[in-house]
Formats: C-alpha cells, sequence, structure tokens
C-alpha cells in the first residue's frame, strides 16, 4: 500500500493467483478511482509521482548480452497514470539504454516538474550508468549526469541535482567526490583504502547542504551513546564529519517526502521495529501514533506530504497484520487492508522474544513461536528456523512460514544467532568466520536453553532454513549432529568454496568485494581456499544420519540451484536414500510467487509431520 502525496487517495496492490493489479481508491469515500492489471510479475516498490501517478518497481530474471552478465535479478519501472488507468514502462524507448534500472528510482521535483532519476547501462558499451531523468508524462528518460561504470552511488537534493558522488575502484579504494558550492564540477574530499566494508551514502542530512556517509572513521571520536555507531553528517560545502544525534545507530533511514532531509532512522529491536525521530513534527506524530497503538508494533509504511496522514502496518494480538490510516486531521485512524486477509486470529501463534547464553558466554536473543491456542508450552516438538543473510535478522511479527508451522502444532525458534544485525557491529563481527561453527552451535545452544526450561522435547527437534539459513539446515544435519531428527533447507548453500567461485565467476573476475565479503565471513584465507571444504554439507553427505528436504527456485540468481543439486547427488553417492529435491520452475532465491511458495510450504510441513509428527 501507499498513500498519495495530498493524503486523499490509497494504492495497493491485490493479487489473486499470480496475477497483480493496481488498485486506487479515494479514502473519504471508499470510491475505486482505477484498477488495473500488472499481469503475472513480481511488484518490489509502490511510491507515487504525484496525486495521479504511480511508479511500480517490479523485477524479471535475465542477462544483458551486451554487457556478457549472465542471469541477474533486475528491476524494471512501470508508471501508472490514474485518470487513464494505462502503463508506460520507463526507458523502454529511451535510446542508447537498457530498460532496466541501474538505481534505486527517486523522483524529486524541480522546475521542470517531477521527475523520476534513475541510472541506467548505455549499451553502446562506453562504460557509462548514467543517471537519466525520466518524464513521467511520457516515460523518456534524458541525461541528468554522466557517471561511469565506478560512480558507486549519489546524492540528490531536492531539486534533483547531484551534491556529491562516490566512486570504488579496482584498487580497492573509495572516493568521496562533493559539488563545489552550486556548479556542476566536483572535488575528491575524502579517500579511503576499503577492501571490505566500503563507506556508502545514505541520502540527504538534516540540512539541504549536508548528506549522510556511513564509515568507519577510527580517526574521529567515538559517538558516547553508541560507540559502534559509524552513521555521519557531512557538509558538501566545507567537508566537515560530525555525529548524528541517533541514541542507537539505525539500521534504516527516514527522509521527509518533500524536502527529502534526514527526519528520522528505525532499526529492529526486540520490541520490534523502533523508531527515532530528530524531527520534532515527526517526533510528535510518531509519538501519537505509539500511544494508539499500543503492544502492536506499528511499521512505518508512508505518510502524506505534510505529515497529517499516516500509513502504518500493525500486529501484535496474535494479527496477521492489519493497514491502519491515521489521520491527524480528523484525529481518528481506520483499518484500510489486511496482510493476509483470510488468516484471523484463532489462526496465529503467540510470538515470545527468547534471550539465552551460547556456550561461550554470548547472550542470544531472538523470538518463539507458539502453536495457536498453547499458552503454557511443555515438552513442544521444536523447529530451529535461523534467518537468511547471514548478516540480518528476524523480528517478532507475523512471518508466514514460522506461522505455518507453528499452526501444525510445533514451536518455532528464530535465533539471532552472531553475525546478526540489530545488536551492534560487534555482534556483526562476532560471526566472522564462524560459518558452521559457532554461528551453528548458537542455533543448537537455542534447543539446549528451551529443553532445559521444559518447554521443548529435545528428541523431537528438526530445523528448517532458507538461504544462509538452508545452509544451516544443512550443516545441522553434517557438523552439528545428534541435534534434529530433520532437515529441510530451501535455496541453501552446500559447498562453500564452489559458492565463492560462482560469485567470482558471476563478477567475470576473482577479486570483488563480494569475494572478499563471503571470505571473511566463511573464514577463508582466499578464493579456493580448501579449508572450507571442512564445513561444506555437500562434501560431508557421509555424516548425514537424517532425512533432508531440497527446495530450489530454477531461476535462483543469488544461490544456484546448483547447490542443492550438488547435495542431493553427493547424497546419492554416500548411499543416503533419505533426500528429496524439489526444484521450482520459473521461481527465484525469495520465492516471490503465490503458487510456488505455497507448494515450499505444503512439501515442508508434510516433510515434518512425517519424520517429527507433533502429535
Amino acid at each position: 500500500m501507499s498513500l498519495s502525496p495530498d493524503g486523499t487517495r490509497l494504492a495497493r496492490i491485490t493479487v489473486m493467483g499470480e496475477e497483480r493489479s493496481m488498485v486506487i481508491s479515494e479514502i473519504a469515500t471508499g470510491r475505486l478511482l482505477a484498477t488495473s492489471t500488472v499481469g503475472v510479475t513480481k511488484v518490489r516498490n509502490l511510491e507515487w509521482i504525484n496525486n495521479d501517478r504511480l511508479l511500480a518497481t517490479v523485477s524479471v530474471a535475465q542477462s544483458i548480452p551486451v554487457f556478457n552478465i549472465p542471469k541477474s535479478e533486475w528491476a524494471l519501472g512501470l508508471v501508472f497514470d490514474v485518470p487513464t488507468r494505462t502503463f508506460k514502462q520507463i526507458l523502454n524507448s529511451t535510446r542508447g539504454v537498457a530498460p532496466m534500472l541501474a538505481s534505486d528510482p527517486q523522483i524529486r521535483t524541480s522546475a521542470q516538474g517531477e521527475g523520476i532519476y534513475v541510472r541506467a547501462f548505455s549499451v553502446t558499451g562506453s562504460g557509462h550508468v548514467d543517471l537519466l531523468r525520466v518524464n513521467p508524462a511520457n516515460a523518456y528518460g534524458q541525461l541528468s549526469a554522466p557517471m561511469l561504470y565506478t560512480t558507486e552511488d549519489f546524492v540528490l537534493d531536492a531539486s534533483g541535482t547531484v551534491i556529491a558522488k562516490s566512486f570504488y575502484d579496482d584498487r580497492r579504494r573509495w572516493a568521496l567526490l562533493l559539488q563545489d558550492g552550486r556548479a556542476s564540477t566536483y572535488t575528491t574530499r575524502w579517500l579511503v583504502e576499503a577492501p571490505l566494508d566500503a563507506p556508502a551514502l545514505r541520502g540527504m542530512g538534516t540540512t539541504e547542504r549536508s548528506i549522510i556517509v556511513e564509515a568507519r572513521r577510527d580517526d574521529l571520536p567515538a559517538d558516547p551513546r553508541d560507540p559502534g555507531s559509524n552513521l555521519f553528517q557531512v557538509d558538501v560545502d566545507t567537508a566537515e564529519w560530525t555525529r548524528l544525534p541517533f541514541t542507537r545507530q539505525p539500521e534504516s533511514l527516514i527522509h521527509h517526502p518533500v524536502t527529502g532531509l534526514l527526519i528520522g532512522g528505525a532499526r529492529m529491536s526486540d520490541q520490534g521495529m523502533t523508531y527515532e525521530f530528530i524531527d520534532p513534527a515527526a517526533a510528535t506524530r510518531w509519538a501519537a501514533i505509539l500511544r494508539a497503538f499500543p503492544d502492536k508494533s506499528p511499521v512505518l509504511v508512508s505518510w502524506s506530504d505534510n505529515l497529517h496522514q499516516v500509513l502504518v502496518l500493525t500486529g501484535g494480538d496474535r494479527s496477521s497484520g492489519v493497514y491502519q490510516l491515521v489521520d491527524f486531521d480528523r484525529r481518528a485512524a481506520d483499518i484500510v487492508g489486511e496482510a493476509y486477509p483470510t488468516i484471523g486470529p484463532a489462526q496465529v501463534g503467540e510470538v515470545r522474544p527468547v534471550s539465552y547464553k551460547a556456550a561461550d558466554g554470548l547472550e542470544i536473543h531472538g523470538y518463539l513461536t507458539l502453536p495457536p491456542q498453547v499458552s503454557d508450552p511443555r515438552g513442544l516438538p521444536l523447529v530451529v528456523l535461523p534467518h537468511g543473510g547471514p548478516q540480518a535478522n528476524d523480528d517478532g511479527g507475523f512471518y508466514w512460514l514460522a506461522q505455518a508451522i507453528a499452526s501444525r502444532g510445533y514451536a518455532v525458534l528464530q535465533p539471532n544467532f552472531r553475525g546478526s544485525t540489530g545488536y551492534g557491529q560487534a555482534f556483526v563481527e562476532a560471526g566472522y568466520g564462524e560459518w558452521g561453527r559457532k554461528m551453528q552451535t548458537d542455533l543448537s545452544d537455542g534447543v539446549r536453553y528451551l529443553a532445559g526450561e521444559g518447554i521443548v522435547d529435545p528428541r523431537r527437534v528438526c530445523i528448517v532454513g532458507a538461504s544462509y539459513g538452508g545452509y544451516a539446515a544443512l550443516a545441522g544435519a553434517t557438523l552439528d549432529p545428534d541435534v534434529y531428527r530433520c532437515a529441510v533447507s530451501i535455496a541453501g548453500v552446500s559447498d562453500l568454496r564452489r559458492m565463492v567461485g560462482w560469485t567470482a565467476q558471476q563478477a567475470g573476475r576473482r577479486d570483488t568485494v563480494s569475494v572478499r565479503y563471503w571470505n571473511r565471513f566463511m573464514g577463508a584465507d582466499g578464493l579456493g581456499d580448501r579449508s572450507l571444504d571442512a564445513r561444506s554439507p555437500s562434501r560431508l553427505a557421509d555424516k548425514v544420519t537424517i532425512p533432508i528436504l531440497l527446495i530450489h527456485g530454477r531461476d535462483d540468481t543469488v544461490v544456484p540451484i546448483e547447490q542443492s543439486r550438488m547435495m542431493i547427488n553427493a547424497m546419492r553417492e554416500a548411499g543416503k536414500p533419505g533426500a528429496r529435491l524439489v526444484e521450482m520452475p520459473g521461481e527465484d532465491h525469495w520465492l516471490s510467487r503465490g503458487g510456488t511458495r505455497l507448494a515450499a510450504l505444503e512439501e515442508t510441513v508434510a516433510f515434518l509431520e512425517a519424520n517429527n509428527p507433533a502429535h
């Protein structure tokens, strides 16, 4: 859902089977203004350009032969015109560029009116990935600012002018360029060696001539409120670096819908998404929303230009998610939709925060989802559900996979193991080199904690996970034996060395930030490090003593399906009959299509019930 700039209209994407439709309604009367089929596509984002036009970002898996880029997940932009009820694909008729979006689109208003600013690949082979201004009326793009392939990122002011940009070169150096006054030239104001953890631009700061940079600056005084913070505001004209006034570093930043200025941030906590606003008006609005929805962990979805109307998604009270429109002019809140309309409170289990000590004393936080109607859990069967990433986290909100498993009578543990975000940089770094090691035992330590509390039966535990979680599921079957009765890996990694090699192959060179990132997290000395084999489940298939289910999309461009095929082949060669691979045609890494997501869920539940009955 998305709220129009003037706060009078609501746009939503509805799903029927695999068909997506755009639905626009008038809030005051509920009158339907427009509806149009988007088609069988994957809608990733929806935002208003003005009160009559919207931008829908969709994605497709395809290659770009002209750049010799293998199949990847690419974003496309569709402009929907409410009065005419028609779509136009942006950049589709723009000569000299590919229609795929090479950056997140940003909407800005200049003397020319509203424009969509996005980078696009030149098809001339010039190495340019220029910034274009797309006219929403005809979806045609014109050059806004020339940029090379090595241009890492940029920051626009409210009128669409580039005030800062960054470069990353093959020598592992990152450079920050700031605009000289109001001119169109740029000066390098900071250059740093960055083989890993390259700095990043995070948008405008709190003033028109400032930007936000995420970077390690050990040469500057640490923030006493949050010593691990690495967010700074940089003055474009003086290049002065200052700390931001957040009590804890946010994971995402919030900018004003009109000015583009920084007004707040959000981070995950044990209480769900937590917001901190540094703009007084926004802070007042959000404080009122928290008072209106106690214990419902409201999530900001969108708001009107004047911040008088706010769209939030609330959970809690065993809810599968309710969209609420808060109108400060009327001093009222109305329900405008449900995330899962057919899933009522009776089908949603309670989600409890849990914390326990890992074997080395590190405190691990997570969430335990109970079966519906269970309030005093004793001796339950358990499914451990580690998240993907691994540099990500789980929260206490409604999660379809956890709730579906819990609805069959299982307790579900989602631990934020070391390496997860949301608990400071030191906690992330505690995961470096710990694939198959302490990141893995953090999971089984959670099993032992719950068993010690009498909540679960340690003899009836399985593990299910997707992406990194899929690796953890396979590692549970090979590296941490005698804990689990069965394992389900969805799009999981089974051979660490092959995975890093594939990443290098996709990039066309051996030394990339991605390769260095994975080597650090996995604990390898370099590309091709054979020590990774000792923590690669497909190379340890002879150790498997439990049934394994593998599920993988054939169009996965993040973890190739080869990883699951290697695991199933290794199981067969080792004479292990208790393994099965389900391949999902036309599906990506995230199970984005409803039909295949449902099929994956049915396969998972049936497998759990067969190998670890809940009753």
